[in-house]
């Protein structure tokens, strides 16, 4: 029998150092975290504030975080499923969804610091590339960084939607035009156009009318939403951009109220208390004597 040299031997495991949690998880790249949270300490105590997006099957997640020793602490945030309320009927999870809720977020956090009136960012979005700018007599612009988190970063990836939304709403996010749709690699130029089209969901519409022509039923099934708000290709540039103007019109959560229970009003609680090991042996033995019962079985 040849010699094998044993590679996990004892010093390896008095030496193995167990990874994070959310590493083990697969949840968190420490190696990007650790560069996005890391401030320069002649900054002393001023937050680094991130874009945080994050994608579901069906929503769309945007946060403004940032960090301290005792975690992460979040200074606003918007949802897609918020978007029906500003007039989005359907499709929440699309590239124009997407630069919606950047808008959404970033327009709620210039209000919540004072700063909407100041810093309005792009209200007609043509699809070029524009950074928000210090204003004169006014506090310099809110600056964050994106956090895509374990997303790839390909170009036209709706992360960098999330991105634009927020920068076309004021907020200063530095970036480059190289990720977004209508980017060609080979020139080095963006095409404007293509990027326009996708924030007022053209890619969408066109998609539809190639559906509608090629399986009606397909298309009837998919676009279900769009057909039962009374919406087809033609009407999606109008409600993305009906959208965009209620947004910057108001952009306040409104908090729902919770509804109290009167007074002598039975609560539903579905918190059962834990049963004790006499109790445990008990149900068994009372679900055995209820099968013999039924089965005609003699003790």
């Amino acid at each position: 029998m040849p010699f094998i040299k044993l590679v996990k031997n004892k010093a390896y495991y008095k030496r193995f150092q167990v990874k994070y949690r959310r590493r083990r998880e697969g949840k968190t790249d420490y190696y990007a975290r650790k560069r996005l949270v890391v401030q320069a300490k002649n900054k002393y105590n001023s937050p680094k504030y991130r874009l945080v997006v994050r994608f579901t099957n069906a929503d769309i997640v945007c946060q403004i975080v940032y960090a301290k020793l005792q975690g992460d602490f979040v200074l606003a945030s918007a949802y897609a499923h918020e978007l029906p309320k500003y007039g989005v009927k359907g499709g929440l999870t699309n590239w124009a969804a997407a630069y919606a809720t950047g808008l959404l977020v970033a327009r709620r956090v210039l209000t919540k610091l004072g700063l909407a009136d100041k810093y309005e960012g792009v209200s007609e979005p043509d699809g070029t590339i524009s950074m928000t700018e210090a204003v004169e007599d006014a506090p310099r612009p809110f600056k964050c960084f994106l956090d895509v988190g374990l997303k790839r970063t390909s170009t036209g990836s709706r992360v960098f939607a999330a991105m634009k939304g927020a920068s076309d709403g004021g907020v200063f996010i530095p970036h480059g035009e190289n990720r977004f749709p209508g980017f060609d690699a080979e020139a080095k130029e963006l095409d404007a156009e293509v990027l326009r089209s996708y924030i007022y969901g053209g890619h969408v519409a066109d998609y539809m009318r190639y559906l509608e022509e090629d399986d009606d039923d397909k298309y009837k099934k998919q676009f279900s939403k769009f057909l039962a708000a009374g919406l087809d290709a033609d009407d999606l540039e109008e409600m993305y951009q009906e959208a965009h103007n209620a947004i910057r019109a108001n952009p306040i959560r409104v908090l729902t109220e919770k509804k109290k229970p009167a007074a002598g009003e039975k609560v539903k609680n579905n918190f059962k208390a834990r049963l004790t090991y006499k109790q445990k042996a008990n149900k068994v033995q009372q679900k055995i004597a209820a099968f013999k019962v039924k089965n005609g079985i003699s003790a």
